[in-house]
């Protein structure tokens, strides 16, 4: 019989930033959203924490916005895949369910066009257009660019920038190499002239774009301008990231004027990323010693890696991919974010499988986080699992619903309900969730109900409309601790010749209301695809191992979990799950730093199930 607790252990995870971008460019993840699904998916699966999906791009947003329809007349980036459909909402919830986090990147920034001579803004305020001392427009690599000190710029971008923390459940914002940027030979517009004649006794810029004191008075500006962009996300909410990812230090100010190096010293970014984009490790190593050096070691839990995953035909080789992570974690940088998706999907997922059965294989915070798991997976309820509690006459309906068929019935003269209730790990507000599978024979008014600690809201829902598909946003509740009825869907208003479904429920912490909540990291993450088809705690690699480990387990149905490691004397030493979990393949990373070497038991029980493996601890 096993003793009592002589030492309790939680299991340790890393703080790395895991990142990835995602473009609209050589990419079609964003233009559906079954393709954002299986992005998603596949991100958790290999270890990705956090993605940059680009929101802006060819002076046009790629989510519906006001901003661009009132100064431009159009709400998105027309002929594209975006109009008419938010994807960007939908990447939010799909990424929250997997525990990713979402920084929105505005590619273009202050560039206002590819060689269109400024393109649809410039072409409407021409006194905008970022100028050369001889009064052309600046056009860079191809890249025609708006004064990023000029203040009508400034407060367009900012609008955007706003507009998004303001509409969606984001977790930062994001610029790059255009945003803030202006290439050195800018800065001769009208506007950024006089601003500069005003601060210099009536003096002009020097004709030589290349003046030390000309050059860091536009630095200057520009870091202003990132210092009243920071005023504005921290205005939101204090957990909102400011990320930017600008060119390497030493490239960027003296072609771009990003000084981010006094970016870092005056903690302006929340995140920093500069584009170590090189081709093979001595260069790579030279590239990040030198970034590290200047901006780096200034403020490492802010700082990571960009790296080149994919250009073109080019797709990083999984050696040189290792060396350069190596490299990173050699120098103390916490995280890299692979530009881009693409790449990790290229020849069938190689690079992501690399990543997921090395580097990234146990479990990472988010470094600007300190340490609070931020965005918990979410927890889903199947209409199928025990703690859905059914009456009344439903019928299982062959219709693909979130996994397997649906639930429905028609029945108009006796009640039918469907309760699902949680086990609730954390007291706080969360985010109630419904699958939708829309059909013009299902009911226009479905009665959901949604059960907070001390009261309770009904919510009338048509499950005819055809535009609400997949995972739709019921309401919000507070709940305490326990296993707690969350929602519960019935009959009460069915339509004579209609049908009320019933599918699965997800709950999702919502951090505008609950930004203080500690939620556990224990756990590594929750593999998607089909269910296990018995109990068992599947593996432990390494085995042999100093001084940590991952334990691998599967559920074939929703059970009690308690996974704990014992001595030889049968004494409990780490506990390293205690909850009930639905059915799916679990990891979790096992840090026994704290122990003696020798052998341990590892024990799964899962109901009436019960396991155990033995672990030796090599110190």
């Amino acid at each position: 019989m096993l003793g009592c607790c002589s030492l309790t252990l939680t299991a340790q995870v890393a703080d790395e930033l895991r990142g990835v971008w995602i473009t609209n460019v050589d990419s079609n993840v964003l233009s559906s959203d079954q393709g954002i699904i299986d992005a998603m998916d596949y991100l958790a699966s290999i270890g990705v924490n956090v993605v940059f999906p680009v929101v802006y791009n060819k002076g046009y947003t790629l989510y519906p916005s006001p901003v661009m329809k009132r100064e431009f007349g159009e709400a998105v980036l027309p002929s594209s895949p975006f109009v008419n459909r938010d994807f960007l909402s939908r990447l939010i919830i799909e990424a929250h369910r997997n525990g990713i986090e979402v920084i929105p990147w505005f590619e273009f920034g202050f560039s206002t066009s590819y060689s269109l001579n400024g393109g649809h803004i410039i072409a409407k305020y021409p006194a905008w257009a970022l100028k050369t001392s001889g009064g052309a427009l600046v056009v860079d690599n191809g890249f025609d660019w708006m004064s990023a000190i000029n203040p009508g710029p400034q407060r367009f971008m900012t609008s955007l920038l706003t507009e998004v923390m303001d509409t969606y459940d984001v977790d930062g914002i994001q610029g790059d190499d255009r945003l803030p940027a202006m290439p050195v030979e800018g800065g001769y517009d009208s506007v950024t002239v006089a601003i500069y004649k005003a601060e210099h006794a009536g003096a002009v810029p020097p004709t030589d774009y290349n003046n030390a004191a000309w050059m860091q008075w536009r630095a200057d500006k520009m870091t202003q301008y990132l210092a009243a962009l920071r005023d504005s996300v921290k205005a939101r909410s204090a957990n909102m990231i400011l990320s930017v990812a600008p060119t390497p230090n030493s490239w960027g100010y003296p072609q771009l004027l990003q000084d981010s190096k006094k970016w870092m010293q005056l903690g302006l970014a929340d995140n920093l990323i500069p584009q170590l984009y090189q081709y093979n490790i001595s260069d790579y190593t030279y590239a990040l010693n030198q970034s590290w050096s200047d901006i780096g070691r200034l403020n490492p839990s802010a700082y990571a890696a960009g790296i080149l995953s994919r250009v073109g035909t080019y797709v990083v080789d999984t050696t040189f991919l290792g060396q350069m992570i190596s490299a990173n974690r050699a120098k103390g940088v916490k995280g890299e974010c692979q530009f881009f998706y693409e790449g990790l999907r290229a020849n069938a997922d190689r690079v992501g499988t690399f990543l997921k059965n090395g580097q990234y294989k146990t479990p990472a915070r988010l470094p600007y986080r300190n340490g609070k798991l931020w965005r918990p997976k979410a927890q889903i309820q199947n209409e199928t699992d025990a703690d859905a509690r059914t009456s009344g006459a439903w019928q299982t309906y062959s219709m693909k619903g979130y996994q397997g068929a649906i639930l429905r019935t028609a029945d108009t003269l006796n009640a039918a309900s469907i309760v699902y209730s949680f086990a609730i790990s954390t007291a706080a507000y969360y985010d109630v969730y419904a699958y939708s599978v829309p059909n013009t024979p299902w009911t226009q008014q479905a009665v959901y109900t949604l059960y907070s600690q001390k009261d309770s809201v009904k919510v009338t829902v048509d499950q005819s409309d055809l535009t609400k598909k997949g995972w739709q946003k019921i309401g919000t509740v507070y709940r305490e601790a326990g296993t707690r009825p969350v929602m519960k869907i019935d009959n009460s208003k069915l339509e004579p010749g209609r049908y009320v479904t019933a599918d699965a429920v997800m709950l999702l912490v919502n951090r505008a209301l609950s930004p203080e909540v500690v939620l556990s990291v224990d756990r590594q993450f929750h593999e998607p695809g089909a269910v296990p088809e018995k109990c068992e705690l599947s593996g432990i690699y390494p085995n042999p191992f100093n001084p940590s480990t991952t334990v691998s387990y599967s559920l074939a149905q929703r059970e009690t979990v308690l996974l704990s490691v014992h001595d030889v004397l049968g004494r409990t030493v780490a506990t390293l799950v205690n909850e009930t979990e639905p059915a799916g393949k679990y990891a979790v990373h096992f840090d026994a730093s704290a122990l003696s070497s020798g052998v341990y038991i590892c024990m799964l029980t899962a109901g009436s199930f019960v396991q155990s493996r033995k672990m030796l601890l090599l110190k």
